[in-house]
């Protein structure tokens, strides 16, 4: 879910199949930044610590051990932290974590439109 400065909001879900939750978080704010121009400032909001961490802290060791985790072993979702990163680096982007399920409004609405790709990809 992407909210513009003028307050209107552009919505998007779908079914990606059998993958993870983290798949799934990585892939929302990758569409989510592709629906944003190129040069644009942009406020990326996830209750996804995983997301959050990865743009703010994790980067930077990943790039210089080569990919690697801190424990040595190859990134998880390295394919789509790349795209991430490509995207954020044509871009001013800031990154917040905000508790799920905590009533924040676009969180709630970001979960319900999961909910909805879930069940409909169910029926």
């Amino acid at each position: 879910m992407i909210e513009t400065p003028e307050g209107e909001s552009v919505e998007r879900n779908g079914f990606l199949g059998h993958g993870t939750n983290q798949i799934a978080e990585l892939t929302g704010a990758i569409e989510g930044l592709k629906a944003t121009p190129a040069g644009a400032s942009v406020l990326l909001v996830s209750d996804s610590q995983y997301v959050i961490k990865g743009l703010t802290e994790w980067r930077r060791g990943w790039e210089r051990r080569g990919w690697r985790n801190s424990q040595g072993d190859p990134v998880a979702n390295a394919p789509l932290w790349r795209a991430l990163f490509a995207l954020t680096d044509e871009r001013r982007v800031q990154a917040r974590w905000v508790r799920g399920h905590a009533g924040h409004p676009q969180n709630e609405r970001a979960d319900r439109l999961a909910g909805e790709a879930l069940r409909a990809a169910a029926a």
